[in-house]
């Protein structure tokens, strides 16, 4: 086994562990919007790190021309729903965790 295929490997295992911190952070966090962060930075990072460790378990220009243009969709919409589900959670005013400050928001929305 080569150091491409170990390093592919542990990238698919790391990828996998960043979806399980969060899940773990879905069932701990407080409120709609740290979850929504947790699951948007998730979806950036596990998904990229998969990927990549797919496209070197697999090496050739087409796998890693697919693998590329995956992890630039991926990222660019994982931030995109993210921010989406923020912003109607505060425009269908759900509640802010108590820590939060929303002294801002509330003035804007008044």
């Amino acid at each position: 086994m080569s150091w491409v295929d170990l390093t592919g490997q542990a990238l698919c295992v790391l990828g996998a562990l960043v979806f399980v911190a969060a899940g773990v952070g879905l069932l701990r966090l407080p409120d709609i919007y740290t979850r929504a962060s947790a699951v948007a930075t998730a979806a950036g990072i596990g998904v990229a790190l998969v990927v990549a460790g797919a496209a070197l378990v697999q090496p050739g220009w087409d796998p890693t021309i697919r693998a590329v243009v995956a992890i630039v969709f991926q990222v660019a919409t994982s931030a995109v729903g993210a921010i989406a589900i923020a912003r109607a959670a505060v425009l269908s005013r759900h509640r802010f965790s108590p820590e939060t400050d929303d002294s801002v928001l509330a003035e804007e929305l008044d």
